[in-house]
């Protein structure tokens, strides 16, 4: 009779909570899996895209499932990424969030999680057969509170940090999961008694590219993201269903900058409005483009003329109110990267004899001023706000690191030793602080940035010393190519990158 009352009861549970399926954030719906009373909750924080998840259940092992879970359906390949964190001490030490990917939303259905406990423990714990048997794979890691999990194809690949280090991963292969499955967030309290809460941030489902994309030509929809850097918390402001690259931010505060289909767009942060900006007769802009720091004028590098430059990137200087721009750079490709605080000079890459080197030249054109001679690729450089160095990235000693140099191109010195290519240094408004982007060495060469990798965004202070990652992103290429600060140094924009199956906001060009 006992046994009955509690079948009665579960099946009770799970098929009133299953009628809560309604559309949450970016998921489907919310299910109760398994007894779990009372009944479990989420709530979703749209101002700053954070999930609350409240929840009970025995456990999640074995032939046990009862826990609430937060889904959505899909397809293919994908990556769940999350910031996790428990409210409260905990009741019970094997209490467990994370994320889960299941055949169906029936007790004892095939799953694969990436689950945290509340006694540190991170594993990847996956049940191939109905119900059967709960299996594991403990991570090295312990206590971590940043939580992906990835699939393409077969294969699913747990990664794990905490905060401000970089990921440890894990690899399990199955195909009896299935194509189609429900992912999400769940929380199991590991107790039919105990209630217990948690808090989801930076969540994205992400549709990463084919894997036989072609660089330059398929292309998958951007995120412009806004980071704070006081809670590390990011929130998806635009998105675009093709490529949106290098988000600018005016010394006004009011406004991003960025390139979208060869051509430069202004986004009003008050209306979340977008306006094209003119450029005159250069129609082939690429994610090189500066502000100048009385926030007066604008430096843009675009594909020049197909036949007299072959196509390759020029520099010109313009009205950031917009204008025909006026050429400054000489040979081709360049590509233009800083102002000098006192508006005197730009500073670009330019590619001469095989070699990528920096150079200066002076806003009205002239004679441009070679400032790195190393036979390695230099890149990315950037003036600090007091005029005195230039921060840049380059490959002389074997990866690409950060570099810093005088502003006369003296005392080259190293500035990163780390084991990613870093690329891209941007110095914050307030000379405190430095944000750049670090690619694996698994997966790019060290002379190359392209799209929809996945990379760290870290920051540094400015003389150098311990790095940590602020971001986890799938992205890369045009992610943080140019100065991307707010002007009181609180927040930096960016571009992370998926395919917009799942968009939050209305898309502006939505897929036929």
């Amino acid at each position: 009779m006992f046994y009955a009352v509690i079948a009665i009861l579960s099946v009770f549970s799970y098929n009133n909570v299953t009628a809560q399926a309604q559309s949450i954030g970016i998921f489907d719906g919310q299910t109760d899996i398994g007894y779990v009373i009372p009944q479990g909750t989420t709530t979703y924080n749209q101002q700053i895209q954070q999930y609350t998840l409240t929840g009970a259940g025995a456990n999640i092992w074995n032939k046990n499932d009862d826990f609430h879970f937060l889904w959505k359906k899909i397809k293919g390949d994908f990556i769940l990424r999350a910031n996790v964190q428990f409210i409260g001490k905990g009741a019970v030490d094997h209490r467990k969030i994370g994320w889960m990917v299941r055949s169906d939303l029936t007790p004892g259905s095939k799953y694969v999680d990436a689950a945290v406990h509340g006694v540190k423990l991170v594993s990847l714990q996956y049940r191939t057969k109905t119900d059967d048997s709960t299996y594991q794979i403990v991570s090295k890691v312990e206590d971590a509170n940043v939580v992906q999990l990835e699939r393409r194809g077969d294969v699913y690949t747990m990664s794990v940090a905490r905060k401000g280090e970089p990921f440890t991963s894990d690899i399990f292969t199955t195909k009896e999961i299935g194509d189609a499955v429900y992912a999400g967030l769940f929380i199991c309290s590991h107790s039919s008694t105990v209630t217990e809460k948690a808090i989801f941030s930076n969540v994205r489902i992400t549709v990463p590219a084919k894997v036989d994309f072609k660089p330059y030509s398929d292309y998958i929809g951007s995120n412009i993201e806004i980071l704070d850097m006081a809670t590390q918390n990011s929130r998806v402001i635009y998105q675009y269903d093709k490529s949106i690259q290098a988000p600018n931010w005016t010394r006004d505060g009011k406004a991003l900058i960025y390139n979208k289909d060869d051509l430069l767009y202004r986004y009003d942060l008050a209306t979340n409005k977008p306006t094209l900006l003119n450029t005159g007769d250069v129609k082939r802009n690429n994610n090189d483009h500066v502000i100048s720091f009385d926030g007066k004028m604008l430096a843009i590098s675009s594909f020049g003329d197909k036949i007299k430059e072959n196509g390759k990137s020029v520099g010109y200087v313009m009205p950031i109110t917009g204008g025909e721009p006026k050429r400054v750079t000489t040979v081709s490709p360049s590509y233009i990267h800083s102002w000098s605080p006192d508006g005197r000079w730009l500073i670009f890459t330019s590619q001469r004899n095989n070699n990528f080197d920096i150079y200066k030249v002076s806003p009205q054109g002239g004679k441009e001023i070679r400032l790195t001679t190393d036979t390695a690729y230099d890149d990315g450089s950037e003036y600090t706000p007091d005029g005195k160095y230039i921060y840049f990235n380059s490959v002389r000693s074997g990866h690409m690191q950060i570099w810093r140099m005088k502003a006369d191109g003296s005392e080259q010195t190293q500035v990163t030793h780390s084991d990613l290519n870093d690329w891209f240094p941007h110095i914050s408004p307030d000379g405190k602080w430095i944000v750049y982007i670090s690619f694996l060495q698994s997966e790019v060469k060290p002379d190359d940035h392209p799209f929809y990798r996945h990379v760290y965004l870290q920051v540094m202070l400015v003389n150098g010393g311990f790095s940590k990652i602020i971001a986890y992103v799938y992205g890369g290429q045009g992610t943080i190519n140019t100065p991307s600060w707010s002007p009181d140094s609180k927040h930096i924009a960016f571009v992370s990158n998926t395919d917009l199956m799942f968009p939050i906001f209305p898309l502006e060009n939505q897929k036929k």
